[in-house]
């Protein structure tokens, strides 16, 4: 039985994640310790007691996120739970890269914060949105993006699973498209409550600022495989920077990243950090290619209780 680690991204944040980990285990302690040191902000006091509009400012939640899922990653791995290959939404995908042994947790930690921070500045508060389409396609979500083009920039952002694509972009076209989304098919569209057009080519001025964070980093061989959000497949350690400077604007394939896991045997998905959102999209992929798979999703003490 092949086993995936995988990770979630941004928007998984809530008050209290992490907390059982760190007040029952010294590995995880360090982590969060070993963070609040290199980013000089009190994430335990952020992560366990919040308050949330802080806890929510993306330059936050990248490394709050980032250390919650590590420090619990940590700990499995000190039980002995090891996984064949690995894979993060979007910010998830640094912390398959630490798994995979690529890059520093200091490094990560520091990278994702400005990522954040370079992400939010990219473009002025109100200037872009993000809409969830739920029940359409992804044909129908591009000739909804097709159509809408000469109106302004609207981009694919995330292929979560079948029947839920969120889209991004220039404010007006992307009201435009919730408007109109139910003639290619969506069951409805929602506009998010996000402060920025995440995973848009409006967002290239935060890819280019990454960059240059990403010339001092050392990346290290690989030890297990990854699979990257830009390209849906396996990668070595010569694309890492140049897939994480195109990740921050270019759409995240989600979906063909679960779909190729399970068309290369994988069979057992844990999912590591807050949240749940995952779990939810690889029950969806598995069912419609009618795969039978085991999902178990780590967030508290009788998480890690029921799978050791």
């Amino acid at each position: 039985m092949k086993t995936a680690f995988v990770f979630p991204g941004q928007g998984a944040q809530y008050i209290g994640m992490g907390e059982e980990f760190y007040n029952n285990f010294k590995i995880a302690q360090d982590v969060f310790n070993k963070s609040e040191d290199i980013l000089g902000i009190n994430m335990k006091e952020l992560c366990f007691e919040g308050p949330m509009e802080q806890l929510s400012l993306t330059e936050i939640t990248q490394p709050a996120i980032l250390t919650t899922s590590y420090a619990i990653l940590k700990v499995l791995e000190d039980k002995g739970v090891k996984a064949d290959v690995t894979a993060g939404l979007s910010l998830g995908e640094y912390t398959a890269l630490l798994y995979a042994g690529a890059i520093k947790f200091e490094d990560a930690v520091k990278l994702v914060r400005n990522r954040g921070k370079y992400m939010q500045e990219a473009v002025p508060e109100g200037d872009g949105k993000m809409a969830a389409l739920i029940g359409i396609d992804i044909e129908g979500t591009h000739r909804l993006i097709k159509d809408l083009r000469d109106n302004g920039i609207i981009e694919a952002a995330n292929y979560n699973c079948p029947g839920q694509i969120v889209i991004t972009g220039e404010s007006d076209v992307i009201e435009k498209a919730v408007a109109l989304a139910k003639e290619y098919g969506a069951k409805k569209a929602v506009l998010l409550p996000v402060s920025a057009p995440f995973h848009s080519s409006l967002l290239k001025p935060a890819g280019n600022n990454l960059k240059n964070d990403l010339e001092d980093i050392d990346i290290t061989p690989l030890n297990c495989d990854v699979i990257s959000n830009v390209t849906a497949d396996y990668i070595n350690e010569n694309e890492i920077k140049d897939l994480l400077i195109k990740q921050v604007c270019t759409s995240v394939y989600w979906q063909q990243s679960i779909e190729k896991m399970l068309n290369d045997g994988v069979t057992r998905f844990i999912e590591i950090g807050p949240g749940k959102s995952l779990s939810t999209f690889i029950k969806k992929i598995a069912k419609k290619q009618k795969t039978k798979v085991d999902i178990i999703n780590i967030e508290s003490i009788k998480d890690l209780d029921l799978l050791i």
